[in-house]
């Protein structure tokens, strides 16, 4: 029997020197990773090529697809260099940033982005060293700023600042990047996630470069970005809640309302979303978590999250494995919780016009009504199980798909357990045929169960779910073989698509033809 989770939200594990080994991977997996993330902000290309092979063979070993998110750097806005290597500010007294490479003080500090210098303006708010140190400009000339320090601190070489109340004149793809993103989609990398985006146009140009040979992944870091937040969601195939990043330039207590909402946002346009930054940060160097951040994690899964992710804890962390089964041990605590199904149902999204909406909710409320054992969806692109996905539905989503690169995408997607089936469906009974087979053989249900099936007709068309069909197993469909299925359906594409539009097919039991 094929490996299957006991939860619906999936783990997402960054790969780094503490768990780059096949050996190490191969436990993260058992311990219940489903999908990892090669950060290209450390590390070099051949490394990450090493580990990707690594996964891969460990994907055909195990049998079951295995997702890869491949997270791009993005820009990172770093000051010059001090001539102590530090200085110390002071709150009220007021410092100069200028574009001169000569080492600072504690009079100025070399800022190598004059494009930065040129964007702020009096009033404009920066942050040093992950907020530890904020200025105010109080006054800007050619090539250099005077601000007041506002909070002080410890300075040191090239320490990162942020500038959270202007739209910086920068790319979200440095030349570093592109050469990331290339390598990783020669790698065939299923996911790409963006950094520094600022606006759709970011989103646009990465869309331009990868031509369809991955799926975008946005991580939600710039304030500039929460403003378009539904354009960009929809101009991307998933979010990341990057609270790192969100939480040095927004103001903390606005993080976990903007968690909620770009979940929701997520979810109403059927997009995965991952909560992602400093999950577990204690199991880093600690074999158990804080109180406090076994909350966190618990209340991204009651927000109904796709999926939760570890980055240091798994990359660099001495407990690695540890805190991805304490990840999946707290997933399944709070998904057996009676509360947790209340307020998933009472966070479903309202339907949208569309046949593939309303075939999707018609079958959780049969599958429902008829107390099934599961949803199997057929899917070439991934649509027809994001479909499902966005419903939340509290039995098991399989995703049967075609294709391989979608296989591992839909890896990511909320209660969804994927099963690669490359064989071609040409009829409704065949169908059926291999969703039986596939839910029995992956244990989710035996003989007398029933299971409710979406598709789309013409099969292997992407993005038309308009079928549905309940199914009640029995022994002559466990046994049958989908070639030598009987084809008393609809014998064309263009007579099974006229059957569908009348209303959306639905076969009612039993299944023998």
């Amino acid at each position: 029997m094929a490996s299957r989770r006991e939860r619906a939200t999936k783990i997402v594990a960054t790969l780094g020197p503490a768990s780059s080994s096949p050996e190490k991977i191969r436990a993260l997996y058992e311990a219940g990773v489903d999908v990892f993330r090669l950060n290209f902000s450390h590390g070099t290309q051949e490394n990450h090529g090493n580990v990707l092979g690594a996964v891969r063979a460990l994907e055909k070993d195990v049998g079951r697809p295995i997702g890869v998110l491949a997270d791009l750097q993005g820009p990172k806005l770093r000051l010059g260099k001090f001539v102590d290597g530090h200085i110390t500010l002071t709150a009220g007294t007021t410092i100069r940033f200028d574009t001169d490479p000569t080492p600072g003080d504690e009079k100025r500090v070399p800022i190598p982005h004059p494009e930065i210098l040129e964007a702020l303006h009096e009033g404009s708010t920066v942050l040093l060293d992950d907020g530890k140190v904020r200025v105010r400009v109080v006054r800007k000339g050619a090539g250099f700023i005077e601000a007041e320090v506002v909070a002080g601190n410890r300075l040191s070489n090239n320490k990162g600042f942020n500038v959270p109340d202007v739209l910086l004149p920068v790319s979200a793809l440095t030349d570093k990047d592109r050469s990331d993103l290339f390598f990783a989609l020669d790698l065939g990398v299923e996911w790409i996630a963006l950094s520094f985006v600022q606006r759709p146009e970011d989103v646009l140009e990465a869309k331009e470069l990868i031509q369809g040979r991955a799926q975008i992944n946005l991580k939600l870091e710039k304030p500039q970005a929460v403003e378009h937040l539904t354009r960009i969601t929809e101009l991307s195939d998933s979010m990341m809640v990057a609270r790192g990043d969100l939480g040095v330039e927004l103001s903390l207590p606005e993080i976990p309302a903007l968690q909620k909402r770009v979940i929701r946002e997520s979810r109403r346009l059927g997009k995965p979303v991952i909560v992602a930054t400093q999950m577990l940060e204690s199991m880093i160097s600690a074999p158990v978590p804080t109180r406090a951040e076994v909350s966190d994690v618990a209340t991204a899964v009651y927000d109904g999250a796709d999926a939760v992710m570890l980055s240091a804890e798994s990359a660099a962390g001495q407990y690695p494995v540890e805190a991805v089964a304490m990840m999946d041990q707290i997933i399944k605590q709070v998904e057996r919780d009676p509360g947790y199904r209340a307020i998933i149902e009472s966070q479903r999204p309202e339907a949208r016009h569309s046949v593939a909406d309303a075939v999707t909710q018609a079958a959780y409320q049969a599958a429902m009504s008829v107390d099934a054992a599961a949803i199997v969806t057929y899917t070439l692109s991934g649509t027809t199980t994001l479909h499902a996905a966005r419903e939340r539905p509290r039995i098991p989503i399989i995703g049967i798909a075609s294709q391989l690169s979608t296989a591992r995408r839909l890896v990511m997607s909320y209660g969804v357990h994927v099963v690669h089936a490359p064989e071609e469906i040409h009829t409704f009974g065949e169908m059926a045929t291999k969703a039986t087979q596939v839910t029995v053989e992956h244990g989710f249900a035996t003989e007398g169960d029933r299971i409710a099936i979406t598709a789309g007709v013409p099969f292997a068309t992407p993005g038309t779910t308009n079928v549905l069909r309940l199914v009640t197993i029995d022994k002559a469909m466990m046994n049958r073989r989908p070639s030598s299925e009987k084809k008393t359906e609809p014998a064309t594409p263009r007579a099974a698509a006229k059957s569908a539009d009348a209303g959306a097919v639905v076969r009612s039991e039993p299944v023998a033809d």
